[in-house]
């Protein structure tokens, strides 16, 4: 039973929560836009859109929250890390699996950033829409999102002109999912979160195949051609029959995960 005591309870959580990251925002506005577009994220409407984030934080349009999302006063990286600390706090277990997956965001219009013609797993079809590949941090105690890219396809990174007037920076290239799916591995490990196993989604592979099937804090195990510093990875072209057992990904989940036994995965 949803209780006013509850609903207090909550609001104070996620005041807690944003308190985390409030400092990234330099100024006060920008600050208080941005805990009224989460609150809008969390609310239970139907549809969640520029205009009606805007009504549910009392504005008359979503300029203000657009302006906020496009402002130089705050970066989007050092929240992202701010925000993995704090869940890795609360739900951080030895036993926890990374999920990497993608995501499609239907558009109408062509001028978000990487929106083109392109098959969405979410609507099982191709349409015109954004692809974001997500890594997501499953444990015991919970589950939650860490890290994001989002894909840009080569129609994109090679119209830089089209890219600035999305603000793109210049320095972003082209990489596939399954490379930013390995990306956001990579800082994962460099930001010492605790796991014991990766799991990518089917919509991830790559041919050949580059599919983790075990790991730790300081450990991973590959086979393919993972990216990364020289040393961050072990490769392993093929791995024998008998020293894995095979376990269930979980509900949801397409592909089985491999947990190594016998396999001398190198330290980090």
């Amino acid at each position: 039973m949803v209780t006013v005591e509850v609903v207090d309870a909550w609001e104070s959580n996620l005041e807690d929560l944003f308190a985390h990251f409030a400092g990234r925002f330099a100024r006060v506005e920008t600050r208080w836009r941005a805990f009224a577009y989460i609150r809008g994220l969390l609310a239970p409407l139907e549809r969640k859109n520029g205009w009606t984030l805007a009504e549910h934080a009392g504005n008359r349009s979503p300029n203000g929250l657009q302006a906020m999302l496009q402002s130089p006063c705050w970066d989007a990286d050092a929240v992202r890390d701010d925000v993995r600390y704090w869940a890795l706090a609360h739900l951080a277990h030895e036993d926890a699996v990374l999920v990497a997956d993608e995501t499609g965001f239907l558009k109408k219009g062509k001028m978000s950033a990487g929106v083109q013609r392109q098959y969405s797993g979410t609507a099982g079809r191709t349409e015109n829409c954004q692809i974001g590949t997500f890594l997501t941090y499953a444990s015991p105690s919970g589950r939650t999102l860490i890290d994001r890219e989002l894909y840009l396809p080569k129609s994109w990174t090679n119209d830089r002109d089209r890219c600035r007037a999305a603000a793109i920076p210049d320095e972003v290239a082209f990489a596939t999912k399954p490379e930013q799916a390995r990306m956001m591995l990579q800082r994962a490990l460099e930001a010492g979160v605790l796991f014991q196993l990766v799991h990518r989604r089917r919509g991830l592979r790559a041919k050949p195949t580059p599919t983790v099937v075990a790991g730790s804090q300081r450990r991973v195990l590959c086979d393919g051609h993972p990216q990364g510093p020289a040393g961050a990875f072990r490769t392993v072209h093929h791995q024998p029959p008998g020293p894995h057992d095979r376990q269930g990904a979980g509900r949801g989940m397409e592909t089985p995960l491999l947990r190594g036994r016998g396999a001398r995965p190198a330290d980090l």
